[in-house]
């Protein structure tokens, strides 16, 4: 592993944080996208939680091609292009929003998830590798600090830009004619133009300034490398516990989403003005960065990487059951408490994940962030939950303003297995023997 000291990796470790604080501030301005996107468009929770589904399956898509890449043209180099094809993505939301065409925004923001691909395929690794990997949790918890702080902002900045009066236009809608119906959907969609268009230049510059950032090169070796530099591995195939992280990651990732993308939906469900509901991922995010810095002060001086992973498991096991077992804004609460429970497995998976892989090790980057998929999956399902719960209880009787509190609570149970997941491979998957690989 690298050994180069604090004065060479300052630095880059601040242009890192730069980096992360892009990716955080354009994926968690999702949070006020989701209710925007129902409204304009007339979405089921379902299908407005495709806006985390379109950015997180480009993970999927554009992985694998993105460590190829970043083979080609090294880590910086990529870095660049990625904020570039992030641009790109945003300028696709201007004839988007004239147009008012679902599929148009999702196309935006899959293009903007592709270059956050090739981004995060380069930074984490980057990060993990520019120091020894007993203190790689240390460095990614200072960079979830970066993303996180930019998530709130971006959280705040976008709620205010696209959910102000969206009570009042929802109020309206009911008892408007088609026409100026239309005519309102069409104006609230046009709020989102100068916005992207203001990303976008930032993007561009950010993409030109990273070419000439002072990064350097670095690689990662290998735990089985023999006397002459070599490992005896000649597979990605033959690191079983890398394999189990990228599940662990995609269950991760899914329940991180969840606590920050649901979250204001589920406020504007159980009855809170949009104006107040528009703070609640600031919440989530707050708690995250909270814990970030607890991680960067306890990791590894005070606790080991692998002990935050199991706390990290149990703290989401107990806030989820709290979530479902609670009502109103105490339920909310616990929903942001899981920023507690989620802020250091990101930091904690990727050194346990990446241990020992050597040459593998931008391959093995690329399969973690396909894990990052996870994104796109699990909140659909938590919205399918949530639409089938509300359906029996509509057939039951039930009132619809309780059928809908309900029902979006009921839809949380689809963190219990997640956080199980992540117990277990904190207790036993990364500790997973590939001597039989041999």
């Amino acid at each position: 592993m690298s050994n180069q000291n604090n004065n060479n990796t300052l630095i880059p470790i601040f242009i890192i944080a730069g980096l992360f604080f892009i990716f955080g501030f354009v994926t968690w301005i999702n949070g006020a996208l989701i209710p925007f996107m129902k409204a304009i468009n007339e979405l089921t929770s379902a299908q407005s939680l495709l806006v985390a589904s379109a950015s997180y399956i480009s993970f999927v898509v554009m992985a694998i091609p993105s460590s190829k890449i970043l083979s080609k043209v090294g880590y910086k180099k990529g870095m660049s292009l990625g904020l570039f094809i992030m641009g790109i993505g945003a300028l696709v939301f201007i004839p988007a929003a004239e147009a008012r065409t679902y599929w148009m925004f999702l196309t935006g923001i899959f293009i903007q998830g592709a270059g956050m691909t090739l981004l995060q395929t380069a930074s984490n690794p980057y990060i993990t590798i520019l120091g020894p990997i007993e203190s790689a949790a240390k460095r990614i918890s200072i960079m979830g600090i970066a993303n996180k702080v930019a998530g709130a902002l971006g959280s705040l900045i976008f709620g205010a830009l696209l959910l102000s009066g969206i009570d009042e236009i929802n109020a309206k809608l009911n008892t408007v004619s088609d026409s100026e119906k239309q005519t309102l959907l069409n104006t609230m969609a046009d709020s989102v133009v100068t916005p992207y268009i203001v990303m976008a230049l930032i993007l561009f510059i950010l993409g030109i300034l990273i070419r000439k950032a002072p990064l350097p090169d670095v690689e990662a070796t290998s735990t089985d490398d023999s006397a002459d530099g070599k490992t005896s591995k000649t597979s990605i195939f033959q690191f079983p516990h890398l394999w189990l992280g990228v599940i662990t990651l995609f269950l991760y990732v899914g329940v991180e989403v969840i606590a920050g993308d649901t979250i204001i939906a589920y406020g504007i469900s159980l009855g809170f003005p949009a104006a107040d509901a528009k703070f609640f991922t600031t919440f989530t995010l707050m708690a995250m960065v909270a814990t970030y810095i607890l991680g960067a002060i306890l990791i590894p001086k005070y606790i080991s990487q692998t002990l935050a992973l199991k706390a990290s498991a149990i703290l989401g096991v107990i806030f989820s059951l709290c979530i479902v077992f609670t009502t109103g804004f105490t339920s909310v609460a616990f929903v942001a408490a899981l920023g507690v429970s989620n802020a250091l497995v990101w930091p904690a998976m990727w050194p346990l994940a990446l241990n020992g892989l050597g040459k593998f090790t931008k391959t093995g980057s690329a399969l973690l962030i396909m894990g990052i998929s996870g994104g796109a999956i699990i909140p659909p399902l938590y919205g399918k939950l949530a639409d089938t719960q509300k359906a029996t209880y509509l057939a039951e009787g039930v009132a619809e303003s309780v059928a809908t509190a309900n029902s979006a609570t009921y839809g949380y149970w689809v963190l219990l297995p997640c956080y199980l997941a992540i117990f277990y491979y904190a207790v036993h998957g990364h500790k997973l023997s590939t001597n039989k690989f041999k």
